[in-house]
């Protein structure tokens, strides 16, 4: 901000701001936007699935687990409708994976169907629980691991 005093009594004091800077460094950012956007916007082209809502079948020999946090903040999962530890889970897992595999026809049989593990999880339930339950899945043989949900109520819901 600049005042000029003078000498004369009919002059008055000017108190003007002076914009020059404020231009300059509005003019070095434009230039910084304009030099820094294209490089956040490049990205890897992908093209995502556009897939409507396709309701899940339920095959006896898939296996169903119901994940919640305790109480106490521990983790609960259930096996159908009991409650498992995670060596249960493990064991159970291993089991089921060894008896459907054997009433196929065994390992190279033609045709095999492995079954699937579907989870359902609580709206609150911390990510480790569900992670827990997925690695043990896994580690027991399961290939293919999915996830239950509610579609909205009126209609069909789309993938984005």
């Amino acid at each position: 901000m600049a005042m000029s005093v003078g000498g004369d009594s009919t002059e008055t004091p000017m108190s003007d701001i002076n914009t020059t800077p404020l231009v300059d460094v509005m003019l070095v950012l434009l230039i910084i936007f304009l030099i820094a956007v294209p490089v956040v916007i490049q990205s890897v082209p992908v093209k995502l699935p556009d897939v409507r809502f396709d309701p899940t079948t339920t095959k006896p020999e898939n296996v169903s687990l119901s994940i919640k946090a305790g109480p106490t903040g521990d983790c609960e999962v259930y096996w159908n409708m009991t409650k498992v530890t995670s060596q249960e889970l493990l064991d159970r897992a291993v089991e089921k994976l060894k008896l459907e595999i054997a009433r196929q026809g065994g390992v190279n049989a033609p045709d095999l169907e492995l079954p699937e593990a579907h989870i359902r999880g609580d709206v609150d339930t911390p990510y480790h629980c569900i992670g827990g339950a997925i690695y043990t899945m896994q580690m027991a043989g399961f290939a293919r691991v999915g996830f239950i949900s509610e579609p909205p109520p009126g209609g069909s819901s789309v993938r984005l």
